[in-house]
């Protein structure tokens, strides 16, 4: 069974190069769902970056989807990547906040 927590360990496994932080713990994850469609189940992934000139988006999608493939071959995850809200360091949690010295 696909679920919110499964699909969030896959995706804290994702380190962005530049911060050498996990994308979860970095904030750039806003919404996940998984919602039933034609009895099949299917995640949905709101996400962002440190910025849209971030020169490492593509790579980091690659590896995104590469985690997100160790769930099994019949799961489907579509990941949309947005801008708005834009990312902000507020958005870090507590402990990756204090890894960078912001508290």
């Amino acid at each position: 069974m696909l679920t919110k927590e499964k699909i969030l360990e896959k995706l804290s496994k994702v380190i962005d190069p530049e911060l050498g932080m996990d994308i979860v713990e970095l904030g750039l994850i806003y919404d996940i769902r998984v919602e039933k469609e034609g009895g099949k189940e299917k995640g949905y992934i709101k996400m962002t970056f440190t910025s849209p000139a971030c020169p490492l988006i593509n790579e980091m999608l690659h590896e995104i989807k590469e985690r997100l493939e160790e769930l099994g071959e019949d799961v489907d995850i579509e990941v949309n990547v947005v801008f708005d809200p834009i990312w902000t360091p507020e958005m870090m949690s507590e402990k990756a906040k204090m890894k960078l010295g912001l508290i």
